[in-house]
């Protein structure tokens, strides 16, 4: 979806980037540990029926935190489950609820919002937030992820802020 009136906003700096990035932390980290407390769920469910055996070990967690693969597929179920939370938002109406909070807006240029796919590849350029280190060296305060994906973080006005609903606007 495609918001003209949103292509003029200023971009945002390094500071508001960073307010943002503290609230979604939170909500993250949420993400994170409901998606492992059923990833868990599963794993046990999984060894319980027999599908894993315990390998001489006493406790489930004993055999997810003690095997490599376990561990590692458990591990990427969860960052996946984080990085698809940020991937949505963004791609749906451009704003997390930290980015609402600090009226910032994920966008291209023209204002259009991300597709899906751009938003998973703006998450993995980010680098778990360093990409952001970047706007201190770029007098355009564009990150890493703006440049790899060709889209900006802007400040909306608070009128533009709160006209916008989870879907876009």
């Amino acid at each position: 979806m495609q918001n003209p009136s949103h292509a003029n906003f200023p971009r945002a700096s390094f500071v508001r980037r960073l307010g943002a990035m503290i609230y979604d932390l939170m909500l993250a980290l949420a993400v994170y540990m409901l998606v492992g407390t059923l990833g868990f769920g599963l794993f046990t469910m999984l060894v319980q029926t027999g599908l894993l055996p315990m390998d001489g070990k006493e406790h489930v967690s004993d055999l997810l935190n003690g095997t490599p693969l376990y561990s590692g597929l458990y591990q990427l179920w969860n960052v996946s489950w984080v990085a698809c939370f940020y991937a949505v938002f963004w791609s749906r109406g451009g704003q997390t609820l930290g980015m609402r909070a600090w009226r910032l807006k994920v966008q291209h240029p023209n204002g259009q919002n991300l597709s899906f796919l751009t938003a998973l590849a703006r998450v993995i350029w980010s680098l778990l937030g360093l990409g952001n280190l970047r706007i201190l060296l770029d007098g355009d305060k564009l990150a890493l992820q703006d440049t790899l994906t060709r889209s900006e973080v802007v400040v909306l006005s608070k009128e533009a802020n709160q006209m916008r609903n989870w879907h876009g606007a």
